[in-house]
């Protein structure tokens, strides 16, 4: 029998601690193990693997990740009525979850995987969460925010409202695509893996959620993310008018003919390599600027 076997079914732990799903914390439950399976199959090999994983809840993925051979899971859970549940899931697994309690958006990341024994430099470490839709934006736009790159993490398997998922994996020629779209381009390699209808959560939301399966690129374009996500502000800022209008107080005209970029064009008909071009520019100028002083 395994460690999993052991522990009772999702509904009766959520009924014997009181965990009614709280809209104000984003919550939407996996129950179904089969579909925390295929999660966790998703993150691929987890032998040897330290994974962070966010909102945890009652421990649907936890469980799966621990039975697919994750070598340790240490969980940031903010809700305090699910830390029964999950030291259940600790002690059914000899010790191999380790529960933080405490918001996500506020606590340091690494220097929890530091404090509990990981080595950043050395350890594999991968990310795997069900994330709470009202902090899942925020949260991925910090994981591929590293000033060091590549980062911390190798991989990167998260559930998302499709349409932000549908954001983070766009490209210029999709209707989707944006500034996220833009930044997660520049530094990573994303795809959705697959879809879940709003019946595969306790409670059902009202949109179709997507796994998405995210890897660093060694070797993004050289430029500052503050340059880029200044370009990428004025020009999706005002994504209807032709760049020589939204991005005016840029440079405008004279900047994007500068870089070989029709001012008449407008921002979702640009690759991410153009915008990183015009930043790449832009930071060449100010240097220009300051040695002219």
């Amino acid at each position: 029998m395994s460690h999993i076997d052991t522990l009772p079914p999702l509904r009766d732990v959520i009924q014997k601690y009181g965990l009614a799903a709280k809209k104000a914390l984003g919550q939407n439950f996996l129950l179904d193990l089969n579909i925390t399976m295929k999660v966790a199959r998703a993150a691929g090999d987890l032998e040897n693997v330290t994974v962070l994983e966010i909102g945890p809840g009652p421990g649907g993925l936890t469980r799966s990740l621990l039975a697919s051979g994750a070598q340790r899971v240490i969980a940031i859970e903010r809700d305090e009525r699910c830390l029964p549940a999950l030291q259940e899931i600790s002690e059914a697994f000899e010790g191999r979850l380790t529960v933080i309690a405490g918001d996500a958006l506020e606590l340091d990341h690494k220097q929890i995987l530091r404090d509990n024994g990981v080595d950043l430099a050395n350890d594999r470490i991968k990310i795997a969460a069900n994330l709470p839709y009202n902090i899942a934006t925020p949260l991925f736009t910090d994981w591929i925010s590293e000033r060091q790159w590549p980062p911390y993490w190798e991989s990167m398997a998260l559930m998302f409202q499709k349409e932000v998922a549908q954001r983070i994996v766009a490209n210029h020629e999709d209707k989707a695509w944006g500034r996220l779209g833009v930044l997660s381009n520049w530094r990573t390699n994303c795809d959705i893996a697959f879809d879940l209808p709003p019946q595969a959560f306790t409670p059902s939301p009202k949109v179709t959620s997507s796994v998405i399966m995210v890897s660093p690129n060694a070797e993004p374009l050289p430029v500052k993310q503050k340059t880029l996500e200044q370009v990428t502000q004025a020009a999706f800022g005002q994504r209807r008018k032709m760049l020589r209008q939204s991005m005016k107080g840029l440079g405008g005209e004279e900047l994007l003919n500068s870089v070989g970029i029709k001012p008449t064009r407008r921002a979702e008909e640009l690759s991410m390599e153009d915008f990183v071009s015009i930043a790449q520019f832009m930071e060449k100028r100010s240097s220009k600027s300051e040695l002219d002083l």
